[in-house]
């Protein structure tokens, strides 16, 4: 995928019929595309927490996932207060990464450490 935006990632959603549903009205497009390329590259998450179709813990990767054509599992997880849902077309996905740089070496060591990858091999794989 060249373009990462809120169309593409829309139109995505509605080809794969997307079951789950956001909790979120916000989301990072600068973190959903570093989780983007390390799944269309291979690299395992966690699984995402949903009640009922709502995420609880996951919106991310959930999305990164579509993107990447990858399965993840899901976990069963109590209802939070988190339990308004959200449209997709109406979650903003926005600009601004909510990451600083020491969070996201912080993220690619565990990912690294995850998928039994030197965090060279991961780096490398994410250019």
């Amino acid at each position: 995928m060249n373009v990462l935006d809120k169309t593409n990632i829309l139109n995505t959603i509605a080809n794969k019929q997307a079951e789950l549903r956001s909790t979120h009205k916000k989301l990072s497009l600068p973190l959903i595309n570093r989780l983007y390329k390390k799944m269309a590259r291979g690299i395992k998450f966690d699984a995402i927490k949903v009640c009922d179709s709502l995420i609880i813990d996951g919106h991310h990767r959930y999305i990164s996932s579509l993107l990447a054509d990858v399965d993840l599992e899901t976990l069963k997880s109590p209802k939070t207060s988190a339990t308004i849902a959200y449209d997709w077309t109406e979650v903003d996905f926005v600009a601004e990464d909510w990451d600083t740089e020491d969070d996201i070496l912080h993220w690619n060591h565990l990912d690294a450490q995850s998928n039994i990858l030197a965090l060279e091999e991961l780096l490398e794989l994410t250019r």
